[in-house]
């Protein structure tokens, strides 16, 4: 399996992912502005729609788009439990909290990475993320993790796009208990090694 990756996008998620499972798995770097990979590769004919995560398997196939890989990633590795099972009812409230990162998380950072976005529009992206970062601070208070009593592939995806929060000079300081919860999925072993592969720390 080979993951292809940008240092500190969204594909962070995945390559926690495979840590934590201990997948087996190789890495290939993408630039995002000449969407060219590390050993060359046009990546737009890796994936059309030009972004990160990708993850290509054995047979050749290729898996896109981030609640779709790490899905996929967890259920080929069930033993480490980032997932429920398929049909549980535990299964669709992750599913619901992927949905939620992505949808109102994931899609309010997007516009802000943008030099083109207007300065009013990314006030209003940042007062939505405010909004969203009180209700899941309101959550936090009395749960440990996004559902349930384990990490799961949503509290990893949330972990990678609350890492952005910095960088749009939020501090997460006055969500206390996301900070707390943040504090903890960053401690971790498996997060840490991703993170010192990708040169997000050292």
């Amino acid at each position: 399996m080979k993951l292809y990756f940008s240092p500190g996008a969204c594909s962070l998620a995945s390559h926690i992912a495979l840590c934590e499972t201990g997948a087996k798995f190789d890495l290939e770097q993408v630039d995002n502005k000449t969407k060219k990979t590390k050993s060359g590769a046009d990546f737009w004919q890796i994936n059309p729609r030009g972004y990160v995560p990708v993850i290509e398997l054995d047979d050749g196939q290729r898996i896109t788009e981030n609640p779709a890989v790490l899905e996929y990633i967890a259920d080929q590795h069930a033993c480490a439990g980032l997932v429920p099972p398929c049909g549980s009812i535990d299964r669709y409230r992750v599913v619901e909290w992927l949905t939620f990162v992505g949808t109102e998380l994931h899609k309010n950072f997007g516009p802000m990475f943008r030099d083109t976005t207007p300065e009013e529009y990314k006030k209003i992206c940042k007062e939505n993320l405010a909004k969203r970062y009180a209700y899941l601070d309101k959550h936090f208070a009395t749960h440990k993790y996004l559902h349930g009593e384990k990490l799961s592939v949503a509290d990893i995806y949330m972990f990678v796009v609350s890492n952005w929060l910095k960088r749009f000079e939020m501090d997460m300081a006055q969500w206390p208990n996301v900070k707390k919860w943040w504090d903890s999925i960053a401690a971790r072993p498996k997060v840490q090694e991703a993170m010192k592969a990708e040169g997000l720390i050292k």
